[in-house]
């Protein structure tokens, strides 16, 4: 009763930062769930860890990220440079088609290329045939399952990430400042170099903390091309070896390695204005003509083919070739199809709904000065779901799910004369509770911002004609934020098509999603059975590629 009447007390707007308080307690849970679990034991076990296995495992992710890292930029600098300093014909094509290899994920590329390069694969038989070797005993290609394939492979599918960040910088950068350094004798390549790639340092480091933090956070590619990394010791500790307190402190080095990445993007992020004038004329681009057009326009189409291109279609060329009516959609992948859906679906409106609260709360927590603390790092807390690597993340949720499942059988027991269940452990809802919290900050971050362009004069309008706090949401922000809000459902529904750790780590036993049917398939090395499963998550994953390329478009036009 007392707490009752203590609620009854509370205003709106206190209610609203209790709910962004334990959204972010949800979020910060799991982390603090892996201290009490790697440090609760014999100090001694901490250095037993490190045997030569996880020391392998640590190089192996430090020249993976290093080499990663080497090529986004490279490639994702480079042709954000090319499409926005130059004119070529196809270069409206390929603004957007240097998109399209955000659409596949990296374990779905790595999967394609280890069915195309196979040593009985059409790309082996075809040069056997051509040199008229019978065998690939007499002739083969190098097996790809190397660190530096690994690197190459998903360079190519995370470049778009430095390319999206830099190429925006460059749009923004003052054609004066180019003109200037053109009459002080610089070359175009000079140029560049000195005064271009300077302004764009604090994109180029965003966009390459995404693409080093989806690296960390890989698990299929890595596994699939022989590179054992840390995260995928971590996955073969809990797994094969049944060792929960071993992958929570491997879970916590990778914690600190991702707080680095993290911090070192933060600083960045910082500076991001680095360079801008307002109102200056925005750099154009040079018309471009006979080989240079042509070698422009080959450059830039090579990141498209290796990324997108080849693998997706020798996906669909596969699914064709083993098209049958009778079973083109067997059981096990309809039922996959039908999870995978469920579970994006009820991510994608629970992440975007508590995203709103969170955003709304920390907009009105203006006074006093405790609750406006409260209410902006909830919402800083909120966005640090999606730095978690999806397998950190289901370990962390392992003691706090046990907590839940043993109060609701207490409560079921008590209230319902249920027997004992699993109501999160290993069931659908824990995994949609672990995407929630994993996907909430792209929606918290996006509304956020939606927010910021709102004049707080329209809420003060509002409240002056006599609407609440939920009454000017419905009737004020919701519709002005629809843009920021579909942005933030498409992207958080493809996000869950595509996620395998989360799904992998924490599904129910006999239920398969998309992702961890193709994974499934692949780590048996019947790569053909689920060529349909990784072409569908593709279809699926390309439409936000789409919408990010309507949105760029919509910008540059005003």
């Amino acid at each position: 009763m007392n707490i009752l009447h203590q609620l009854k007390g509370l205003s709106t707007r206190d209610l609203w930062n209790i709910a962004a308080a334990l959204m972010a307690i949800a979020v910060v849970s799991p982390a603090i769930s892996l201290m009490i679990l790697a440090f609760n034991g014999d100090s001694a076990s901490w250095f037993n860890l490190f045997n030569e296995a996880l020391v392998q495992a640590i190089f192996n992710t430090l020249l993976l990220t290093s080499g990663v890292g080497c090529v986004v930029v490279l490639l994702g600098v480079g042709c954000a440079w090319l499409v926005t300093a130059y004119d070529f014909r196809g270069r409206g094509t390929l603004i957007w088609a240097l998109l399209l290899p955000l659409a596949v994920p990296a374990y779905i590329v790595a999967y394609a290329y280890l069915d195309l390069l196979h040593p009985l694969g059409p790309v082996q038989s075809t040069l056997r045939d051509w040199m008229g070797v019978a065998s690939p005993r007499e002739w083969r290609l190098p097996d790809i399952r190397t660190l530096p394939c690994a690197i190459f492979l998903l360079g190519c599918v995370l470049y778009p990430y430095v390319y999206l960040s830099t190429r925006a910088m460059f749009l923004t950068q003052p054609e004066n400042l180019l003109n200037a350094a053109r009459s002080l004798g610089l070359t175009p390549a000079q140029t560049f170099w000195r005064v271009a790639l300077p302004q764009a340092r604090p994109a180029i480091v965003i966009g390459l903390s995404l693409a080093l933090l989806e690296t960390i956070n890989d698990i299929g590619a890595s596994e699939f091309l022989g590179v054992k990394t840390i995260t995928v010791t971590l996955y073969t500790t809990w797994i094969s070896k049944g060792d929960i307190a071993g992958a929570a402190k491997i879970a916590v080095l990778l914690m600190a390695c991702i707080g680095c990445v993290s911090l070192f993007a933060r600083q960045a992020r910082k500076k991001l204005q680095y360079g801008n004038q307002r109102g200056a004329q925005v750099m154009q681009a040079r018309q471009l003509t006979g080989r240079a057009a042509i070698v422009a326009c080959i450059l830039g189409w090579l990141p498209v083919c290796f990324g997108f291109v080849l693998p997706v279609g020798f996906l669909f060329d596969q699914s064709v070739k083993r098209f049958d009516p009778a079973n083109f959609l067997s059981a096990n992948l309809l039922a996959a199809t039908g999870y995978s859906l469920l579970i994006a679906a009820l991510v994608t409106a629970f992440a975007v709904t508590f995203s709103i609260v969170v955003a709304v709360a920390a907009r009105y927590s203006t006074r006093p000065l405790q609750a406006q603390d409260i209410a902006q790092a909830s919402a800083y807390l909120s966005r640090l779901g999606y730095a978690l690597p999806g397998s950190v993340l289901a370990i962390g949720l392992l003691m706090p799910y046990s907590w839940l499942d043993s109060l609701l059988n207490m409560l079921s027991a008590a209230f319902a004369n249920q027997s004992p269940r699993l109501w999160m452990l290993g069931s659908l809802c824990g995994v949609v509770v672990a995407c929630i919290i994993r996907f909430a900050g792209i929606s918290v971050g996006n509304i956020q911002a939606g927010l910021t362009r709102i004049p707080r004069t329209l809420d003060q309008v509002a409240g002056s004609l006599g609407h609440s706090t939920f009454s000017t949401l419905c009737r004020v922000h919701i519709p002005l934020l629809k843009p920021a809000l579909t942005v933030s459902a498409i992207l958080i529904f493809v996000e869950c098509i595509k996620e395998l750790p989360v799904t992998l780590l924490l599904r129910p036993l006999g239920t398969e999603t998309l992702a961890t049917l193709l994974y499934s398939d692949a780590s048996r090395g019947s790569y053909e059975d689920g060529g349909l499963a990784a072409l569908l998550i593709v279809i699926v994953s390309v439409w936000p590629v789409i919408l990010l390329t309507r949105i760029e478009h919509t910008k540059r036009a005003i």
